[in-house]
């Protein structure tokens, strides 16, 4: 949304943009992708640091359990968000990355940070 966009601009851009997906708002739909207390965590420590480890991510983030962030790197890799690679070394291990899809939301999580310091304290 352009900062000089009216309030009936964006409005008629909205009714437009749900019109052609079959009726489902996209905001809804957005914000579904991160439905769950850690995923906005995980990537915001993913845009910082770029490629991360399962034991980085844990130890950034902090009070997570291994069974939370598991399941949470699993579903942000299975909408698209990030990519797990796999390395097969010796010892063996992975790294998860935000996907071009993820890095998409990077404008978002800046308008959001911006949002933020201007009203909340």
């Amino acid at each position: 949304m352009d900062a000089n966009m009216t309030f009936e601009e964006y409005k008629d851009q909205i009714s437009e943009a749900v019109t052609t997906n079959s009726g489902l708002c996209p905001v809804c739909a957005a914000l579904s992708v991160f439905n769950g207390k850690w995923k906005l965590s995980i990537i915001y420590e993913l845009s910082v640091y770029g490629s991360m480890r399962f034991s980085e991510i844990k130890k950034v983030i902090g009070n997570i359990t291994n069974t939370a962030l598991s399941n949470a790197l699993k579903d942000l890799e299975k909408d698209g968000i990030l990519v797990r690679k796999q390395f097969n070394e010796i010892p063996p291990h992975v790294e998860y990355s935000l996907t071009e899809k993820g890095e998409d939301l990077l404008p978002v999580f800046y308008a959001l940070t911006m949002w933020g310091l201007k009203y909340i304290p």
